[in-house]
C-alpha cells in the first residue's frame, strides 16, 4: 500500500470502495432525467451568451461646433408653392432664406382633382425659356430703383423676373405681382401666378443648421430683413382671389438620420429602445380654412447615439462631421454607428385675428392679434445625451460560471431526490418485513 502523502488529511472529496456502491433502477432514472436537465439549461446559457441588448447611458453632450440635419415631407394642399417660403434661423445669427438647396417644392394638383403631383418640368416658374434670349446680348434691364442682387446673371442687371424679386427683397420693398415691371410682364408672371392659385405644395428635403437653439419655418412671400426684423412681403397672400390657408399635413419629421427598421425589429424587445425610431410628428395632419392662423411646434431635441457591438471598446466615432459629410448622410457611419436625436413636441395653434377660447370652454385663454400666418418650429437641443451601446447580456467568464453552476446544481438536487428515493424505497421494505 503507498505511503500517504500530505495532502491527503487535506483531501475534501473523500472516496468510497467499488464494493460498497450501489446502482439502483431509481438512480438510472434520475441520472437520464439530471442529464436532460443539464443540457437545456446549459443552451439556455449558450443562447444568452450570445443575446446581444442595449445598454443606454446618460452622459453631458460636450460637442461643440456641430451641426445637425433636419428631414422634411410636408404638405400644403391649400397653398401654392410660388407663395412658400422656408427660412431658417438660430441664436448664433445664421439665417437662411428662402432656402432651396437640399429642398424640394413639388407642385401638387388640387385636392378636389386627387392632388396628385404636376410635372416636374413645371416646377419652377422661370425657367431659361423666360430670360427672352432675343433680346440684345447687351440688354441691361432695370432694378426699379433697387440694388441689383449678387445671384443675377448678368452683374449690375436685371434680367429677369426673378432678378427683379430679389433686388425689392434685398432692399426690404415689397414687390407684389410685378405690375409695372417690363421683366414680369414678358414673363407673364402674374399670369402663371394667378394659374397656381388652385394648386397644394410639398415641401420635402434636408437642411442642415448649427446644433444649437434656432427655428425654422414657412410662411407666405419672400422674406427679408427690415430693421433688424425678420419680415415676409404678403401682399400676394392678403390679395389672392382664391382664399389660401396653411392647413397642412406633417408626413415625416426627423432630426438626424433614421434608425433602420432591420435594427428597430431587431431590439423590438428591449424596452430602452422600443421607441427611439418613432418620430412624434410623423403624419400629424392639421386642418383649418382661416387664412390669418398659425400654427406653432416646440420641440425638444434630445441627442442620441447608436453604437453596434462592432464598435465595442471604441469611445470616438469614426463618421464625417459637419460640412463634410454629404446632405442627408450626416451622422451615419461606415462602421454602423450611428449619430441622430430623438424629440418630444408640444404643439399650439391660434388665429391672428385674436380672441380667446371661449367656444372650447376657456375664455381665460386670449391670443395676440398679431403676427404672421404659417407653420413655426422652434427647436431646444437639450444638453444631456443618451448613448445606446449594443453589449452582450453576459461575458465568456460568466457564461463558463454559468455552467459550472448549471452543471453542479443539477447534480446536487439530483442527488438529494435520489437519496431521498432511496431511503424511501429502503424503509418501505423494512416495514414490509415486519408485517410478514
Amino acid at each position: 500500500m503507498a505511503g500517504k502523502s500530505r495532502f491527503t488529511r487535506l483531501d475534501a472529496f473523500t472516496k468510497t470502495v467499488e464494493d460498497a456502491r450501489i446502482r439502483t433502477t431509481s438512480g438510472g432514472i434520475v441520472t437520464i432525467v439530471s442529464l436532460i436537465v443539464v443540457l437545456y439549461l446549459a443552451w439556455g446559457e449558450w443562447l444568452d451568451y450570445r443575446r446581444i441588448v442595449v445598454h443606454p447611458e446618460l452622459v453631458v453632450d460636450k460637442g461643440r461646433g456641430d451641426r445637425m440635419e433636419i428631414h422634411m415631407n410636408i404638405t400644403f394642399p391649400r397653398l401654392p408653392c410660388e407663395l412658400l417660403t422656408l427660412d431658417v434661423m438660430d441664436v448664433s445669427g445664421e439665417q437662411q432664406h428662402g432656402v432651396l438647396h437640399g429642398v424640394k417644392k413639388v407642385r401638387l394638383q388640387p385636392a378636389s382633382q386627387g392632388g396628385r403631383v404636376i410635372d416636374i418640368t413645371a416646377l419652377a416658374l422661370h425657367d431659361k425659356s423666360n430670360e427672352a434670349p432675343h433680346l440684345d446680348p447687351e440688354y441691361c434691364g432695370d432694378c426699379y430703383g433697387a440694388p441689383a442682387p449678387p445671384s443675377a446673371e448678368k452683374p449690375g442687371c436685371c434680367n429677369t423676373c426673378d432678378d427683379v424679386r430679389n433686388a425689392y427683397a434685398q432692399a426690404s420693398w415689397a414687390f407684389g405681382r410685378g405690375e409695372g415691371v417690363e421683366q414680369c410682364q414678358r414673363e407673364h408672371y402674374a399670369e402663371k401666378l394667378d394659374e397656381q392659385r388652385h394648386e397644394g405644395c410639398r415641401v420635402e428635403g434636408d437642411i442642415r443648421v448649427n446644433k444649437v437653439i434656432g427655428n425654422f419655418h414657412f410662411a407666405p412671400g419672400r422674406s427679408f430683413t427690415n430693421f433688424n426684423t425678420h419680415v415676409h412681403d404678403l401682399k400676394n397672400y392678403w390679395d389672392s382671389p382664391v382664399k389660401h390657408s396653411f392647413e397642412h399635413e406633417i408626413h415625416q419629421l426627423r432630426f438626424g438620420p433614421q434608425l433602420p427598421e432591420d435594427l428597430a425589429e431587431k431590439h423590438v424587445n428591449s424596452k430602452p429602445w422600443t421607441n427611439h425610431h418613432i418620430n412624434p410628428l410623423d403624419q400629424v395632419k392639421q386642418s383649418t380654412d382661416d387664412p390669418t392662423f398659425n400654427f406653432m411646434y416646440f420641440v425638444k431635441v434630445v441627442p442620441t447615439a447608436y453604437l453596434p457591438l462592432s464598435m465595442a471598446g471604441t469611445d470616438g466615432y469614426r463618421q464625417k462631421k459637419g460640412d463634410d459629410a454629404w446632405l442627408g448622410n450626416l451622422g451615419s457611419s461606415f462602421d454602423g454607428s450611428l449619430e441622430t436625436h430623438q424629440y418630444s413636441v408640444t404643439s399650439h395653434k391660434r388665429s391672428l385675428r385674436g380672441g380667446d377660447d371661449k367656444a372650447e370652454g376657456h375664455p381665460e385663454r386670449l391670443h395676440a392679434s398679431h403676427g404672421i400666418p404659417g407653420v413655426f418650429f422652434s427647436y431646444d437641443i437639450s444638453p444631456m445625451k443618451v448613448i445606446n451601446r449594443e453589449e452582450r447580456a453576459k461575458t465568456f467568464a460568466g457564461f463558463l460560471a454559468g455552467l459550472c453552476a448549471v452543471l453542479g446544481g443539477t447534480l446536487t438536487v439530483a442527488a438529494a431526490v435520489d437519496r431521498g428515493v432511496y431511503e424511501g424505497a429502503t424503509r418501505l421494505k423494512k416495514l414490509q418485513g415486519k408485517t410478514l
